[in-house]
């Protein structure tokens, strides 16, 4: 996991309203566009960002891509988030 990338990416609130889309299902790019008062393109370079985090997947279909969670990359990031806690027998 790249953590910088993965922290960049969810930086983002645009990425992160993304990201509950995707929660419910796969969306397509012009579904997810049609969420947001923002440009085809701009939908675009926010979805490359969380491809390149590894947040999301992309799945062909015929003609349609659909884009999907990744949630292994979710399940290290919280592993290595409670792994900086510790717990009482780390102290």
């Amino acid at each position: 996991m790249a953590l910088n990338e993965t922290l960049k990416a969810i930086n983002d609130p645009v990425r992160r309203a993304i990201l509950d889309l995707l929660k419910t299902s796969d969306w397509t790019a012009g579904e997810i566009a049609a969420n947001f008062d923002l440009a085809p393109a701009t939908v675009s370079y926010h979805l490359k960002l969380l491809r390149e985090a590894g947040l999301i997947t992309l799945n062909k279909d015929k003609n349609f891509i659909y884009y999907s969670l990744n949630l292994s990359v979710f399940e290290e990031l919280l592993g290595w988030i409670y792994a900086l806690g510790g717990g009482p027998h780390d102290r």
